[in-house]
């Protein structure tokens, strides 16, 4: 099948006007895991009041199917009553159906659907497995994706033009956003929700799902590691006293002196427990920080540099460009005053 062309567009361009609601189209195909369907309900189906979002600021949701009745997940279950296949036509964001046996073909008109919508822009969203329904669409040949790393030898075998990357939780290239195993869709979700409406909704939302905050999609997504020889070597205790002093020159010596540990064990500990590097995730924790006070109204840059531990404008300019797609004031002109209500 040929290439399709690519639409790189920067993570923050789908706001939701609150004019015109953010419509998500999940379509649901025979088989479909009903984990991954409850994810993208609980992201974007539920209402959302609390938030205090002006108009009808939070997603149109609707599920779709090609038959009126779907058997669900190897046919524990069915469901029915959802719209056709007609309701893609008018999505925001698509996200593809998903299935405990990947090999298995989609729907011709699923894969037409998906076609469909990526010739006319839609955002694009698998989740787990679903990279194989985007695959089978072929939109996802010469770009970057990932998938649960149990089929990733399979997914490269079946779809050689993907540029696979097996050991991370989620992948975000132009408008096709794929995610590894079932926990990581939410990773990806609240990432597509901090995209649409800024860190302080995505992080009030994950209150809600007592889930962490903010994963970044270059962590690992499957790490073997012993039972520790003792009890003591988990990192939230170090991390939580880091985020509380993001304002400070910390370092890795830093944060292993505080962990009483050396900085090699320190940095060999956050790739078993966080797959990243210490100062990876400083930098993430930094540029997180540097978007709540600007979206809470901080006024000057070089104040919102300094609060957030990135020294300088330049620096935060930089770092928030790379993370969000935006400059600072674009960041600010977009969420800035839009913090959830308490």
């Amino acid at each position: 099948m040929p290439q399709r062309s690519s639409h790189h567009r920067a993570e923050g361009s789908r706001r939701p006007d609150p004019a015109d609601p953010h419509r998500v189209v999940v379509i649901v195909d025979e088989g479909s895991n009903p984990f991954e369907l409850g994810v993208a309900t609980e992201l974007f189906g539920l209402r959302r009041p609390e938030l205090g979002l002006p108009g009808h600021g939070w997603y149109d949701f609707t599920l779709a199917a090609a038959a009126p009745t779907v058997r669900m997940h190897n046919g524990l279950f069915t469901l029915s009553g959802v719209a056709d296949l007609r309701a893609v036509d008018s999505a925001d964001t698509l996200i593809v159906p998903n299935r405990p046996d990947p090999l298995t073909a989609p729907a011709p008109a699923v894969l037409d659907a998906v076609r469909s919508a990526a010739d006319r822009g839609a955002r694009l969203v698998s989740f787990c497995t679903g990279a194989f329904t985007l695959a089978a669409a072929g939109v996802l040949d010469g770009r970057r994706a990932t998938t649960h790393w149990r089929w990733a030898g399979a997914f490269a075998e079946r779809y050689p033009g993907v540029l696979l990357q097996p050991d991370v939780l989620f992948v975000n290239d132009g408008d096709v956003h794929t995610s590894a195993g079932s926990a990581a869709s939410l990773d990806l979700g609240l990432q597509l929700i901090r995209a649409d409406h800024g860190a302080e909704i995505a992080n009030a939302v994950s209150r809600r799902l007592v889930f962490a905050a903010h994963r970044d999609g270059g962590q690992r997504q499957f790490v073997e590691r012993p039972v520790p020889a003792v009890p003591d070597t988990s990192l939230g205790g170090v991390l939580a006293w880091a985020q509380e002093r993001l304002d400070q020159p910390l370092g890795v010596a830093d944060l292993a002196h505080r962990a009483s540990i050396s900085p090699a064990t320190l940095h060999r500990r956050f790739q078993e427990q966080l797959g990243t590097t210490p100062l990876a995730w400083l930098t993430a924790e930094r540029v997180a920080l540097a978007c709540r006070l600007i979206e809470r109204g901080e006024p000057g840059l070089d104040r919102v540099a300094r609060l957030s531990g990135l020294g300088t404008t330049a620096n935060l300019r930089a770092r928030l460009r790379r993370e969000t797609g935006l400059s600072p004031s674009a960041y600010r002109s977009r969420f800035a005053a839009r913090a959830p209500r308490d």
